[in-house]
């Protein structure tokens, strides 16, 4: 198994190169992005986080002090955006609650700590949780996705109807634990996704996994 997911990221690093992902200016940005790319494309987010940087709300304070409905409204590109506002809105209320406003305090913790904490926030879910502890946090844990799921069912690495946890611990027990490799892996994973790992119409002939 280890041979052949290390195969897998060879051949998609050698045929995209490296993605530089996450796409952020801060960890805090990550955090941010992360709760905001549920259930929307990346295209979506963006818009929503340049909304609030025009503002000069990208600051854990600032995002926190304003009106759960200006909110809303900023971040509206993202979809979902009243429930998100919540969501983002809970989120900050354990970033100080828990964390003082600092990425201090949980810089001493474990990644199992850590994610235990993070899941216990309403509207956090494991891949929420784990694109945190892996982009922001610089935790070797590995985001498992709709793209992972897809990729790994067609190559028959798991069953259709596989689970989070099961997926995870594939590369998890598999792979060395390198936040470097991990963050690349998942990204190429999302890359072929949405090039060739099409949900309808896969192109498979010309997949770079093909052979």
């Amino acid at each position: 198994m280890v041979s052949d997911l290390y195969l897998i990221y060879k051949k998609l690093y050698s045929h995209f190169g490296p993605q530089a992902w996450w796409p952020a200016e801060s960890p805090f940005e990550v955090m941010i992005g992360a709760i905001l790319t549920q259930n929307t494309n990346w295209q979506n987010v963006e818009r929503a986080i340049d909304n609030l940087r025009k503002k000069s709300l990208l600051e854990p304070k600032k995002l926190y002090n304003i009106p759960v409905e200006d909110l809303a409204r900023l971040i509206r590109p993202a979809g979902y955006y009243n429930v998100k506002a919540k969501r983002l809105r809970e989120f900050l209320k354990f970033y100080f609650d828990a964390w003082k406003g600092s990425l201090k305090k949980p810089s001493l913790l474990k990644t199992a700590r850590l994610r235990e904490l993070l899941l216990s926030v309403k509207g956090i879910g494991p891949e929420t949780a784990d694109s945190i502890l892996l982009y922001a946090l610089k935790r070797p844990v590995f985001v498992v996705d709709a793209y992972t799921k897809r990729v790994l069912f067609r190559h028959n690495f798991i069953k259709e109807n596989a689970g989070y946890d099961e997926i995870q611990n594939l590369f998890m027990k598999d792979l060395k634990k390198n936040v470097k490799m991990f963050n690349e892996y998942h990204a190429l994973l999302v890359k072929l996704g949405k090039v060739y790992c099409l949900k309808r119409k896969a192109k498979c002939e010309i997949c770079p996994l093909r052979e």
